[in-house]
């Protein structure tokens, strides 16, 4: 068997899920002298509301370990990386590399982990990010257990990136046939291995003469029909709820997880939910079973699935009723140890049959084929065709520095025009799109004007553009439009900013020249910022006893000042009217524009979010 090799396993599920081949395999080679990081699932899907447990628990190891990072057992560390749930996507796949494999490669540097062999069960884009960043690894090894595209929203992505993964990889196991014939395809070097049983556990178990009942089983009468493994979606329920209801008598025990709403069965006195067990207990419970069941829905999913279980109902000499699965089928042929059903009415047939009619003998034989099956020569096999891979490998003429460098030339080439592409979609999108106005269309506060005691205009300083005396005029001229039809009778200029003039002596003569008389016109000039604004104009609404004013801004800067006016304007009744029409902020609104964005307006959102973004922390909003 393989020994003192450094393994990065990518994992389909996480270490404290179900025990599996995954972690059975995991813990040998670790056994065996072998360094092992098990990273944790890293996903074939995009999550949805069931899936919060999961990334909940996901967090929670996180913070609990080492970044990410921790120490199961000798030689065996577990990776639980914090990523962007979202596996087909390019963005977040960009992302997710600095997440994951940054940190991936500075653990390996502070353990000298080096020229690892990569397993991986998953075919994921991400999966090959990461063997793709390892062109030093000595093995590359996929263990197909499953129809993966069934089960993604994606299926054509997860193929290609499967195919390019079976292309790469040095060895190849499949779980059956059917898998093997797929990757055979692409990649001669295919061998089938389904998945195998622990034998040492159950025999730990049969050895012990005490035989101790768990508490929870073990008040429970029989017969008991029992099934051993997560409650998740290729569960039939409704052939578990038949059973029940058909026959009251009977016990129906489900040890495992639920990992979907039980809903249907539950509420139903013949049937016990017990949870997840320790592997290391499996055994106690199915030995109280009378018999096993493998009520799987037939899917597409799982007509490659091989139930790890089967082998271990067989350990103890258990009677096990199934659905029509391919691989159980295939495993029946020559011993027809397991009774399988094609409808539900046969399935509690056999029940009724496997309860009636059991041998020692065909109990004898169930433990035997079992044997046949242990992950100990299956282990011992697949290190086998391991080490004759990097013997081979070995052999290869290794590369010249010349075929080095231009690989090296090609992948930076490569990497280039990709970064060129994203870069030039990402202009035309900020550019060329209405992107950008959508994006700030909720800065927009926007009343239609109503009779109020005062007209508040908030001077433009230097503006969104950066630009001395942008926007005061056509502040100044929509104020006295609003005043000239009747809204108000007096109006304050709001500013702080001086430029060879204040600015607000500026909007009061352009006021005077547009026919605004003197006594109507109120100035503040002690400002600084919005927060002033909004401080130092309460203090003259307060002293003139004036209770509702128009306040007048440009469009985009309304969001903020709205927010600063709830919190310190007590009372006051803001109608917030912002100029219809900004010169600084033109353009069309048809979603087709004559004209590209500016840079300067793009600065000029930005610095608005930032602001209210500042103001929240100065708590100012």
């Amino acid at each position: 068997m393989l020994k003192n090799q450094d393994i990065i396993c990518i994992s389909s599920i996480d270490w404290d899920f179900v025990w599996q081949g995954h972690q059975e395999i995991m813990s040998t080679f670790a056994r065996n002298g072998n360094r092992v990081l098990f990273i944790e699932n890293i996903g074939v899907r995009s999550p949805n509301l069931g899936d919060v447990h999961r990334l909940k628990k996901r967090i929670v190891s996180w913070i609990r370990s080492t970044k990410g990072f921790r120490e199961e057992r000798k030689n065996l560390f577990v990776y639980s990386p914090v990523i962007l749930p979202f596996p087909h996507s390019k963005i977040a796949g960009r992302m997710n590399r600095q997440l994951l494999i940054e940190p991936l490669k500075r653990w390996m540097k502070a353990i000298s982990f080096r020229d690892p062999i990569i397993w991986t069960f998953l075919p994921t884009s991400m999966a090959l990010e990461i063997i793709d960043e390892f062109d030093s690894r000595k093995l590359l090894v996929y263990y197909n257990i499953a129809d993966f595209n069934v089960l993604t929203d994606n299926p054509k992505r997860l193929r290609d990136t499967e195919n390019k993964l079976i292309k790469k990889c040095d060895v190849i196991f499949a779980q059956g046939p059917a898998i093997a014939n797929k990757c055979l395809k692409i990649n001669p070097n295919v061998h089938i291995f389904p998945f195998g049983v622990n034998t040492k556990v159950f025999d730990d178990y049969l050895s012990n003469p005490a035989k101790k009942i768990p508490a929870d089983i073990s008040g429970i009468h029989g017969p008991i029909i029992g099934y051993i493994g997560g409650i998740h979606k290729h569960v039939d329920l409704s052939l578990i709820k038949r059973i029940a209801t058909s026959h009251p008598k009977w016990s129906v025990v489900l040890v495992g997880p639920k990992q979907v709403d039980t809903g249907e069965i539950e509420g139903l006195s013949n049937i016990f939910m017990l949870g997840k067990k320790e592997f290391e207990d499996l055994p106690a419970y199915i030995n109280r079973f009378d018999v096993c069941t493998i009520p799987y829905l037939v899917s597409e999913y799982t007509m490659t699935v091989y139930p790890t279980k089967l082998n271990e109902y067989h350990m103890m000499g258990k009677p096990v009723v199934s659905t029509a699965l391919p691989e159980v089928e295939a495993m029946n042929r020559g011993n027809s140890f397991t009774y399988i059903a094609g409808t539900h009415e046969e399935f509690i047939k056999f029940l009724e049959k496997a309860l009636a009619f059991d041998t020692a003998d065909a109990r004898s034989g169930r433990m035997n084929v079992a044997r046949n099956n242990s992950w100990s020569s299956r282990i011992d096999r697949m290190s086998a065709f391991m080490e004759d891979a990097i013997e081979r490998k070995g052999r290869e003429p290794s590369m010249t520095w010349q075929d080095k460098f231009l690989k090296l030339y090609k992948n930076t080439k490569r990497t280039m025009m990709k970064s060129l592409i994203a870069a030039l979609a990402f202009y035309l999108l900020v550019f060329y799109t209405p992107i950008v106005w959508v994006l700030a269309q909720p800065l927009i506060v926007s009343d239609p004007p109503k009779k109020v005691d005062a007209i508040v205009v908030l001077g433009g300083g230097i503006g969104e553009s950066g630009k001395v005396g942008q926007g005061y005029e056509e502040r100044a001229e929509y104020a006295v439009e609003l005043y000239k039809k009747g809204y108000a009778s007096y109006i304050i200029f709001s500013s702080g900013y001086i430029h060879i003039l204040e600015e607000t002596l500026v909007m009061k003569a352009l006021a005077l020249s547009l026919g605004v008389p003197e006594n109507a016109i109120v100035l503040e000039n002690r400002v600084s910022n919005t927060h002033d604004s909004v401080l130092f104009t309460r203090e003259i609404l307060d002293k003139k006893g004036w209770k509702k004013i128009i306040l007048l801004t440009s469009p985009y800067h309304m969001l903020r000042v709205s927010k600063v006016f709830a919190k310190m304007g007590g009372d006051i009744d803001v109608s917030y009217t912002p100029i219809p029409k900004s010169s600084f902020y033109a353009h069309k609104t048809n979603g087709i524009f004559t004209k590209k964005i500016s840079l300067t307006q793009i600065r000029g959102i930005m610095h608005e979010y930032l602001g209210i973004i500042y103001y929240w922390f100065k708590g100012w909003i």
